[in-house]
């Protein structure tokens, strides 16, 4: 049974910081999606079993940084410049893939959500 639980949510002013992490119980390959108001689920970034295996969206690139500690058992989100389009639930989630990747139907496992809201 695969268990993912976020935290670090929160309210941040626009240009600010925040960072999400993630306990995984497990080996797997993650990624953090986050879902707005009236929107459809979308990726935001994901890594690999190797942590140089990265990718992100084109929306968050240059901004956020997904990284990950195997000791702690932690998946991360670093979220810098925010911007107040970044507002919405984020997840993060497991897949049963080799390599990172964006595509929301391969991961399996889904956390609860953590609250990101960003004021203007």
């Amino acid at each position: 049974q695969v268990q993912l639980v976020e935290s670090g949510g929160g309210l941040v002013q626009a240009g600010g910081s925040l960072r999400l992490s993630c306990a995984v119980s497990g080996r797997y390959v993650m990624g953090w999606f986050r879902q707005a108001p009236g929107k459809e689920r979308e990726a935001v970034a994901a890594i690999g079993l190797q942590s140089d295996n990265r990718t992100y969206a084109d929306s968050v690139k240059g901004r956020f940084t997904i990284s990950r500690d195997y000791a702690n058992k932690m998946v991360y989100l670093q979220m810098d410049s925010l911007k107040p389009e970044d507002t919405a639930v984020y997840y993060c989630a497991a897949a049963g893939t080799y390599s990172a990747t964006l595509v929301v139907e391969e991961y399996g496992h889904w956390g609860q959500g953590t609250q990101v809201t960003v004021s203007s």
